[in-house]
């Protein structure tokens, strides 16, 4: 027999809304036990709030925490840390009955531009939120801080010395793909600002190129058997395996990158015609051929993934029930390389290794291309190198000890 879960009665001023509370957390995949717990909260607040003379519209953020710090002081430990109470408030503010989140208004120049650049890459290059935010905007805050003085930003006298002695700085806390980043995203900001008329010349002439070393290398893809080995340390009778399962699979076999399998949603996969959609890189959607082995590992997962209002594939496995995001692909790959006792890779190993297989198994380059979904055939041309027996005939002979060739 299943054992009965004890659900609170909630009093005081958010009664009224407790009965359909409990329907969203429902409809987020939160468990009947964890459920009653997140109302049991909620009748504690709601007493609280009777105690303290407010009403839900006087609900914010400042009120929430004053909850969490009046249990701290009580000696309790439970709902005691001012995120926790954020989930009934964040309930509440979608009813639009308690007061919405008030964004914070920049303040002084610093912030002001930073604003407005931000604005700029989203409207006027139609950047992603992720590379606004975790690219363009971290590099351009690094750059003008030192030009944030008491008597405003004082970007007129601005020069090329300026720019070139804060790369060489800056690029040499850094590897060379975050030194390659960190131009790339300064010749945006540079060029931003000459547009924005805040400085006279345009300053990206000045900003050092990075050596490029990717041409230098092979494409590291993991071998058959560590592939294997991946696939083999996921447990399938699991509901976690299953997915685990499915994820490696789209990354190994498909050759998609970590944000492209956390973006794939139920409705992108077309089984009649055997399709998904991917969402790439700069908003742009391409379909491939949904490989059998990697459609019934996805059939697999989706007979056990819990029901919910998110439409993401891949869902968390703690309540509440959201998308994977693509820190958390990655940490899959981890994860499963920790379990096959293999050193750690990221997930982008997974796509040069379907690269090297497909060379492997006789594909041509601009098929390759065309399945990893590249904008120039010189990105995919660097797999040129692996096909060893292509490259052998070009090959010179290698002199002998005694003058003749080897």
């Amino acid at each position: 027999m299943s054992r009965r879960v004890w659900v609170p009665v909630v009093s005081g001023p958010l009664a009224p809304y407790a009965a359909g509370f409990a329907s969203w957390l429902a409809s987020r995949a939160y468990s009947p036990k964890a459920a009653a717990n997140r109302l049991y909260q909620f009748d504690q607040f709601s007493r609280w709030l009777e105690r303290e003379g407010l009403g839900v519209g006087e609900l914010t953020g400042e009120q929430a925490e004053r909850f969490a710090a009046s249990r701290r002081e009580a000696g309790l430990v439970t709902w005691a840390a001012p995120q926790s109470a954020m989930l009934p408030v964040g309930y509440l503010r979608s009813l639009g009955v308690a007061p919405a989140l008030i964004p914070v208004v920049a303040q002084g120049p610093l912030e002001g531009l930073l604003e407005d650049y931000r604005r700029y890459l989203r409207v006027e290059r139609a950047l992603s939120d992720h590379t606004v935010l975790d690219a363009y905007g971290p590099a351009a805050r690094l750059f003008l801080a030192g030009w944030d003085g008491p008597d405003g930003l004082g970007l007129e006298r601005l020069c090329s010395a300026d720019v070139s002695s804060f790369v060489v700085r800056e690029c040499s806390k850094r590897s060379v793909s975050g030194a390659r980043d960190l131009v790339c995203a300064l010749r945006s900001l540079l060029r931003y600002l000459h547009l924005a008329g805040l400085i006279d010349a345009p300053l990206v002439w000045a900003v050092p190129s990075v050596a490029d070393l990717r041409d230098r290398s092979l494409p590291r893809g993991l071998e058959p058997t560590a592939v294997k080995k991946l696939l083999s340390s996921c447990d399938r009778r699991t509901l976690v395996g299953r997915r685990d399962y499915a994820v490696l699979l789209l990354l190994a076999r498909l050759g998609l990158r970590a944000g492209e399998v956390a973006a794939i949603r139920l409705d992108d996969i077309e089984w009649r015609a055997g399709l998904l959609l991917v969402r790439g890189k700069g908003s742009r959607q391409d379909e491939l051929p949904l490989a059998v082995d990697v459609g019934e590992a996805i059939v697999s997962y989706l007979r056990r993934r819990p029901r919910c209002e998110c439409r993401a594939l891949f869902l968390r496995v703690m309540a509440p029930r959201e998308g994977l995001n693509r820190c958390t692909v990655a940490w899959v790959v981890r994860a499963a390389c920790d379990r096959a006792g293999l050193p750690r890779v990221g997930a982008h190993r997974l796509r040069h290794t379907a690269a090297t297989e497909m060379l492997r198994a006789g594909a041509s380059l601009p098929e390759i291309g065309q399945v990893l979904r590249h904008r120039e055939q010189k990105t995919t041309a660097i797999y040129a190198k692996v096909d060893r027996a292509a490259l052998r005939a070009l090959a010179r002979p290698w002199p002998s000890q005694e003058g003749g060739a080897a």
